[in-house]
């Protein structure tokens, strides 16, 4: 299967610093270009149009950035992200060699149902991706995992179940656990508090300390004598 070319255009950018913040209210995204033997770069994107790439290539899909005639393999590196609205305020570019292997984290996607699952057991995904090393033009973007083959509880899939291009290496470790079933854990039950009592709803002998009641006993003696 050919992997599908991504490209994505840039300008270089000369606004630098708190600066930026007027690129983004005119619908830009600063980023910068780096790699090994390259001076970096400062450059900019069109907001919409390296939102809608990113989202469909991650950090492990090889991407070919135009600037001008120039044209740069890059992977994607380090997003940041408004705290408040959600977007890509910043974002690395990380110029690959197209000759030489690299690591990178893969995404996990699952697929399938688990019959452990429709039993009433709960999956519980421990891990989101892995890292691989390969030659930029071999990374998969993701990495499926069916989990149909979950059936009973403490059922699981470890990084060294998952079955990998020859030209791609894992660097994950195969005993780290990928996705697993466990019990459903049992219901706290909660408590009703009781009802809280007002002041004014508690007759005036109970409200009164043990010293003040005492106080009182006292002097009804004396009056009684």
């Amino acid at each position: 299967m050919t992997k599908e070319k991504h490209q994505i255009k840039a300008e270089v950018r000369t606004v630098l610093g708190r600066k930026v913040k007027h690129l983004r209210k005119e619908g830009l995204t600063p980023a910068s270009i780096y790699g090994h033997k390259f001076e970096p770069m400062s450059i900019q994107f069109k907001t919409i149009e390296l939102e809608k790439l990113f989202n469909e290539v991650g950090e492990s899909g090889l991407t070919e950035i135009l600037i001008g005639e120039e044209k740069l393999p890059i992977l994607f590196r380090n997003p940041q992200y408004s705290a408040v609205l959600g977007d890509i305020l910043h974002i690395d570019c990380y110029k690959v060699n197209l000759k030489e292997k690299i690591t990178a984290s893969v995404p996990i996607e699952f697929i399938g149902e688990s019959q452990a699952v429709k039993d009433g057991n709960v999956l519980i995904e421990v891990t989101t991706e892995v890292e691989v090393e390969a030659l930029p033009t071999d990374l998969p973007e993701s990495i499926e995992i069916d989990i149909s083959v979950l059936n009973t509880i403490d059922d699981m899939i470890t990084v060294g179940d998952i079955k990998l291009d020859e030209k791609v290496e894992m660097v994950t470790v195969p005993e780290q656990v990928i996705v697993k079933i466990e019990e459903p854990r049992a219901e706290e039950v909660i408590e009703t508090p009781e009802t809280e009592v007002s002041p004014e709803d508690v007759p005036a002998t109970e409200q009164k300390s043990d010293e003040e009641k005492a106080a009182e006993e006292a002097e009804e003696k004396k009056e009684e004598e």
